[in-house]
């Protein structure tokens, strides 16, 4: 009973956070297109209002008018009813480490810890995995009002997060175990995202609107460091999803280089949004749309599946496929398997994702999933922690194309 209340907890937080991440992305998306596409009024009437930049849009069969102030509209007081763009960041946010606490802290040593990777104890990988989106948060931070306002404060920034990134990345793939550090990474940016919102971007905003409703002018710094943050947000976004998105896929993050991969697959995300970005503000200005940084990032991922290919067995591993495939895959042998290197997490007591293995008819009844998650995907075991061999998944394989047989 306690593993089924637990699929439905992971299950309700995963819904709740896609659908908070779609709300907070389509928005930040939205809003980013919007400030892109703004062009300066024309009309005197706009011009005298104070709007500074407006745009017409035609959805869902009408007209869209959006104008944007960058102080209080001179023509009416500011109004009380102002909405706000944080709940959806905020929401994300806990749903999300909600589930991650569900699902890799209540079960660090199987989730977090790999031994062959680091030796150390589940409750040490539960600190490090806290005490690294706490402390991207603050470095982050810190590179960015110590360079934000210089001269080429944004390109010295960027530069300085992008190897930040690197390094964290590089750090991740040192201490967890692959599924986990590539989680955490992205969990890590998605931190700093919100924390942007919550620390920076929203009391920006409030201390803004507060100046405007006292007469007072308003102080230039919350305007550039919510644009600031609000910008890094966006680029941001796709590197996360990316990043969460991984777990799925075991030949991203099992081999020896796998921090390469990620911060390539980030890179690529990152690339591919600014082209997005960028074609916003050319499409108003006349421009090309400099489609080349989406070019580049979609070569890289090219270049990383390439890289990433099964490489063509040798004729000694061919040989050995074929007198393998020649041999009947009976239950015997697979059994021998699954009590091996599988029972341990799915037995009668204990049902890791309500999959029970342990006798003739649990394994019939999973014989698909067992396929699937072992053979085909290979994400099973987690993280190979019993260390199943590439000829033992074979040999489930050949079972199940034979039907599966528990006789």
């Amino acid at each position: 009973m306690q593993a089924y209340l637990l699929d439905w907890t992971n299950l309700l937080l995963r819904w709740s956070h896609v659908i908070t991440a779609i709300a907070w992305i389509g928005s930040s998306f939205y809003f980013v297109l919007l400030d892109s596409s703004l062009t300066k009024p024309e009309s005197d009437d706009l011009k005298a209002k104070g709007v500074d930049g407006e745009l017409w849009a035609v959805h869902g069969g009408g007209f869209y008018h959006a104008q944007k102030y960058l102080v209080a509209p001179r023509w009416r007081p500011l109004p009380e009813n102002l909405h706000w763009s944080y709940w959806e960041s905020y929401s994300t946010w806990l749903t999300g480490f909600a589930l991650f606490t569900v699902l890799y802290l209540f079960n660090a040593s199987a989730f977090l810890v790999d031994k062959s990777v680091h030796d150390w104890s589940g409750g040490a990988a539960v600190a490090a995995s806290l005490g690294f989106l706490v402390a991207f948060w603050v470095i982050y931070d810190l590179i960015c009002r110590l360079f934000g306002q210089r001269r080429n404060g944004d390109l010295i920034v960027g530069i300085g997060v992008f190897l930040f990134v690197i390094a964290a990345s590089w750090l991740a793939c040192q201490l967890f175990a692959g599924r986990a550090a590539f989680l955490l990474v992205g969990a890590m940016l998605a931190t700093t995202m919100s924390a942007n919102v919550f620390f920076w971007i929203i009391p920006g905003q409030r201390k803004v609107v507060a100046q405007l409703r006292a007469a007072q002018t308003p102080e230039a710094i919350h305007g550039q460091r919510g644009k600031q943050r609000s910008v890094h947000n966006t680029y941001f976004t796709l590197p996360v999803i990316v990043a969460m998105l991984s777990n799925h896929y075991g030949w991203l993050y099992q081999g020896p280089h796998n921090w390469i991969v990620l911060v390539l697959l980030m890179l690529a995300g990152a690339l591919i949004r600014h082209s997005f970005v960028a074609r916003h503000k050319a499409h108003v200005q006349g421009r090309r749309t400099p489609w080349e940084y989406a070019v580049v990032g979609t070569l890289t991922i090219v270049a990383l599946a390439a890289w990433l290919a099964p490489r063509p067995p040798s004729a000694e591993q061919l040989a050995a496929a074929r007198a393998a495939e020649a041999r009947p895959a009976t239950y015997a042998a697979v059994r021998a398997i699954v009590d091996e290197r599988c029972v341990m997490c799915h037995n009668a007591q204990l049902q890791q994702k309500n999959v029970d293995l342990h006798d003739a008819a649990g394994l019939k009844k999973n014989a698909q999933n067992v396929y699937q998650q072992a053979a085909v995907l290979k994400l099973m075991p987690l993280n190979n922690a019993t260390q199943i061999t590439e000829a033992e998944r074979n040999t489930i394989k050949r079972w199940f194309d034979a039907g599966a047989p528990v006789q």
